[in-house]
Protein backbone atom coordinates (compact mmCIF):
# COMPACT_ATOMS: atom_id res chain seq x y z
CA UNK A 1 0.00 0.00 0.00
CA UNK A 2 1.32 3.86 -0.84
CA UNK A 3 2.72 5.44 2.31
CA UNK A 4 0.68 8.66 3.12
CA UNK A 5 2.75 11.76 2.22
CA UNK A 6 0.12 14.48 2.45
CA UNK A 7 -3.07 15.35 4.92
CA UNK A 8 -5.76 17.32 2.82
CA UNK A 9 -8.45 18.82 5.24
CA UNK A 10 -11.44 20.65 5.13
CA UNK A 11 -11.63 24.35 7.10
CA UNK A 12 -15.65 24.77 7.92
CA UNK A 13 -16.87 22.03 10.38
CA UNK A 14 -13.65 20.67 10.69
CA UNK A 15 -11.14 22.69 11.94
CA UNK A 16 -14.23 24.89 13.59
CA UNK A 17 -16.94 24.65 15.87
CA UNK A 18 -20.08 23.06 13.57
CA UNK A 19 -21.03 25.53 11.01
CA UNK A 20 -24.56 25.39 12.22
CA UNK A 21 -23.54 27.30 15.17
CA UNK A 22 -22.95 30.31 12.49
CA UNK A 23 -26.42 29.75 11.33
CA UNK A 24 -28.31 29.58 14.76
CA UNK A 25 -26.71 32.64 15.54
CA UNK A 26 -28.11 34.56 12.29
CA UNK A 27 -31.42 32.68 13.01
CA UNK A 28 -32.08 34.00 16.99
CA UNK A 29 -30.78 37.98 15.40
CA UNK A 30 -32.97 37.92 12.34
CA UNK A 31 -36.03 35.40 12.59
CA UNK A 32 -34.50 33.50 9.39
CA UNK A 33 -34.10 30.11 9.81
CA UNK A 34 -31.44 27.79 8.29
CA UNK A 35 -35.06 25.97 5.89
CA UNK A 36 -35.83 29.86 5.04
CA UNK A 37 -32.27 29.62 3.69
CA UNK A 38 -32.17 26.69 1.67
CA UNK A 39 -36.04 27.49 0.27
CA UNK A 40 -34.62 31.10 -0.38
CA UNK A 41 -31.14 29.05 -2.37
CA UNK A 42 -34.00 27.05 -4.30
CA UNK A 43 -36.26 29.94 -5.74
CA UNK A 44 -33.25 31.50 -6.91
CA UNK A 45 -32.11 28.40 -8.09
CA UNK A 46 -35.22 27.43 -10.05
CA UNK A 47 -35.55 30.75 -11.89
CA UNK A 48 -31.93 31.59 -12.88
CA UNK A 49 -30.55 28.10 -13.69
CA UNK A 50 -27.92 28.37 -11.34
CA UNK A 51 -27.77 27.54 -7.71
CA UNK A 52 -26.77 30.86 -6.10
CA UNK A 53 -24.30 29.13 -3.27
CA UNK A 54 -22.23 27.51 -6.06
CA UNK A 55 -21.94 30.68 -8.03
CA UNK A 56 -21.26 32.32 -5.10
CA UNK A 57 -17.91 29.40 -3.93
CA UNK A 58 -16.65 29.50 -7.18
CA UNK A 59 -16.01 33.26 -7.68
CA UNK A 60 -18.91 33.62 -10.42
CA UNK A 61 -20.88 35.64 -7.94
CA UNK A 62 -19.96 38.57 -5.59
CA UNK A 63 -20.96 38.33 -2.07
CA UNK A 64 -22.88 41.28 -2.49
CA UNK A 65 -24.87 40.03 -4.94
CA UNK A 66 -25.62 36.82 -3.13
CA UNK A 67 -26.59 38.38 -0.03
CA UNK A 68 -28.60 41.21 -1.94
CA UNK A 69 -30.57 38.39 -4.12
CA UNK A 70 -31.18 36.46 -1.28
CA UNK A 71 -32.80 39.28 1.06
CA UNK A 72 -34.78 40.21 -1.83
CA UNK A 73 -35.91 36.35 -2.19
CA UNK A 74 -36.19 36.43 1.67
CA UNK A 75 -38.61 39.64 1.73
CA UNK A 76 -40.97 37.67 -0.77
CA UNK A 77 -41.05 34.69 0.82
CA UNK A 78 -41.17 35.74 4.40
CA UNK A 79 -43.58 38.21 3.84
CA UNK A 80 -41.18 41.17 5.78
CA UNK A 81 -38.38 43.32 5.37
CA UNK A 82 -35.14 40.82 5.02
CA UNK A 83 -31.38 42.65 5.11
CA UNK A 84 -28.32 40.17 5.11
CA UNK A 85 -25.45 43.31 5.40
CA UNK A 86 -22.98 42.08 8.35
CA UNK A 87 -23.97 38.07 7.39
CA UNK A 88 -20.35 37.16 7.12
CA UNK A 89 -18.92 38.90 10.19
CA UNK A 90 -21.47 37.10 12.00
CA UNK A 91 -21.35 33.93 11.00
CA UNK A 92 -17.49 33.80 11.70
CA UNK A 93 -18.32 35.42 14.65
CA UNK A 94 -20.16 32.01 16.23
CA UNK A 95 -17.55 30.20 14.92
CA UNK A 96 -14.83 28.79 16.69
CA UNK A 97 -11.47 27.48 16.27
CA UNK A 98 -11.39 23.20 16.97
CA UNK A 99 -7.54 23.71 18.92
CA UNK A 100 -7.47 20.36 19.52
CA UNK A 101 -7.48 19.43 16.25
CA UNK A 102 -6.01 22.06 15.07
CA UNK A 103 -2.57 21.22 17.26
CA UNK A 104 -2.89 17.50 16.05
CA UNK A 105 -2.83 19.00 12.44
CA UNK A 106 0.39 21.24 13.55
CA UNK A 107 1.55 17.95 14.70
CA UNK A 108 1.47 16.09 11.92
CA UNK A 109 3.03 18.57 9.84
CA UNK A 110 5.90 18.50 12.10
CA UNK A 111 6.16 14.68 11.50
CA UNK A 112 7.09 15.39 8.26
CA UNK A 113 3.96 15.43 6.51
CA UNK A 114 2.52 17.63 3.58
CA UNK A 115 -0.14 19.74 4.73
CA UNK A 116 -3.38 21.27 2.72
CA UNK A 117 -6.19 22.69 3.36
CA UNK A 118 -9.26 22.35 0.63
CA UNK A 119 -12.23 24.83 1.40
CA UNK A 120 -15.32 25.71 -0.32
CA UNK A 121 -15.50 29.29 0.58
CA UNK A 122 -16.26 33.13 -0.27
CA UNK A 123 -13.75 35.52 -2.15
CA UNK A 124 -14.86 38.33 0.39
CA UNK A 125 -14.39 36.18 3.27
CA UNK A 126 -10.55 34.71 3.13
CA UNK A 127 -9.65 37.91 5.66
CA UNK A 128 -12.44 36.28 8.37
CA UNK A 129 -11.56 32.20 8.08
CA UNK A 130 -8.27 32.94 7.89
CA UNK A 131 -7.94 35.30 11.49
CA UNK A 132 -9.65 31.79 12.70
CA UNK A 133 -6.45 29.64 12.81
CA UNK A 134 -2.46 30.13 12.00
CA UNK A 135 -3.26 28.90 8.10
CA UNK A 136 0.24 29.47 6.92
CA UNK A 137 2.18 27.87 9.86
CA UNK A 138 0.62 24.60 9.62
CA UNK A 139 -0.95 24.44 5.51
CA UNK A 140 1.77 24.82 2.83
CA UNK A 141 -1.13 24.70 0.19
CA UNK A 142 -4.57 26.49 0.72
CA UNK A 143 -6.81 25.41 -2.09
CA UNK A 144 -10.11 27.67 -1.68
CA UNK A 145 -12.81 27.25 -4.47
CA UNK A 146 -13.75 30.89 -4.09
CA UNK A 147 -10.02 31.16 -6.21
CA UNK A 148 -9.84 28.40 -8.07
CA UNK A 149 -13.53 28.16 -9.92
CA UNK A 150 -14.41 24.90 -8.50
CA UNK A 151 -15.45 23.38 -5.76
CA UNK A 152 -15.93 20.15 -3.86
CA UNK A 153 -17.47 17.47 -4.66
CA UNK A 154 -16.10 18.64 -8.01
CA UNK A 155 -13.10 16.16 -9.27
CA UNK A 156 -11.23 19.31 -10.32
CA UNK A 157 -10.72 20.75 -7.29
CA UNK A 158 -9.05 17.84 -5.71
CA UNK A 159 -6.49 17.45 -8.54
CA UNK A 160 -5.96 20.92 -8.06
CA UNK A 161 -4.70 20.08 -4.25
CA UNK A 162 -2.85 17.11 -5.48
CA UNK A 163 -0.86 18.95 -7.72
CA UNK A 164 0.07 21.63 -5.75
CA UNK A 165 1.15 19.44 -3.07
CA UNK A 166 3.17 16.96 -5.40
CA UNK A 167 1.49 13.91 -4.64
CA UNK A 168 -0.46 11.61 -6.37
CA UNK A 169 -4.07 10.28 -4.98
CA UNK A 170 -3.00 6.72 -2.95
CA UNK A 171 -0.37 8.97 -1.33
CA UNK A 172 -2.87 11.59 0.25
CA UNK A 173 -5.85 11.11 2.90
CA UNK A 174 -8.84 13.66 3.43
CA UNK A 175 -10.22 14.68 5.91
CA UNK A 176 -14.22 16.77 5.22
CA UNK A 177 -17.20 16.24 7.48
CA UNK A 178 -19.19 16.43 4.47
CA UNK A 179 -19.93 12.30 3.08
CA UNK A 180 -20.34 13.06 -0.22
CA UNK A 181 -16.67 15.09 -0.25
CA UNK A 182 -15.06 12.35 1.13
CA UNK A 183 -16.70 9.61 -1.81
CA UNK A 184 -15.47 11.69 -4.43
CA UNK A 185 -11.82 11.52 -2.87
CA UNK A 186 -12.49 7.87 -2.65
CA UNK A 187 -13.18 7.66 -6.09
CA UNK A 188 -10.49 9.35 -6.85
CA UNK A 189 -7.82 6.68 -5.12
CA UNK A 190 -7.67 8.89 -1.87
CA UNK A 191 -7.93 7.56 1.86
CA UNK A 192 -10.77 9.70 3.03
CA UNK A 193 -11.72 10.09 7.11
CA UNK A 194 -15.33 11.78 7.57
CA UNK A 195 -15.25 13.73 10.19
CA UNK A 196 -17.72 13.41 13.01
CA UNK A 197 -15.94 14.16 16.41
CA UNK A 198 -12.01 15.61 17.37
CA UNK A 199 -11.07 12.33 18.96
CA UNK A 200 -12.54 9.67 16.44
CA UNK A 201 -10.86 11.77 13.28
CA UNK A 202 -7.54 11.84 14.98
CA UNK A 203 -8.27 7.82 15.74
CA UNK A 204 -8.98 6.82 12.02
CA UNK A 205 -5.82 9.22 10.94
CA UNK A 206 -3.86 7.56 13.22
CA UNK A 207 -5.03 4.24 11.98
CA UNK A 208 -4.95 5.05 8.42
CA UNK A 209 -0.96 6.50 8.46
CA UNK A 210 -0.13 3.37 10.66
CA UNK A 211 -1.19 1.31 7.20
CA UNK A 212 1.75 2.69 5.07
Amino acid sequence: MTAVKAIICDFGGVLTSPMIDGFTAFEDTSGVSVEHLGIAMGKIWERDGAHPLFELETGRMTETAFLDGLGEQLTAQLGRPIALDGFGESYFRHLHPNEPLIDYMRSLQARGYRMAICTNNVREWEPLWRAKLPVDEIFGVVVDSAFVGVRKPEPEIYGITLERLGVLAPAALFVDDIEVNCDTARKLGMRAVRFRSTDQTIEEIEAALAET
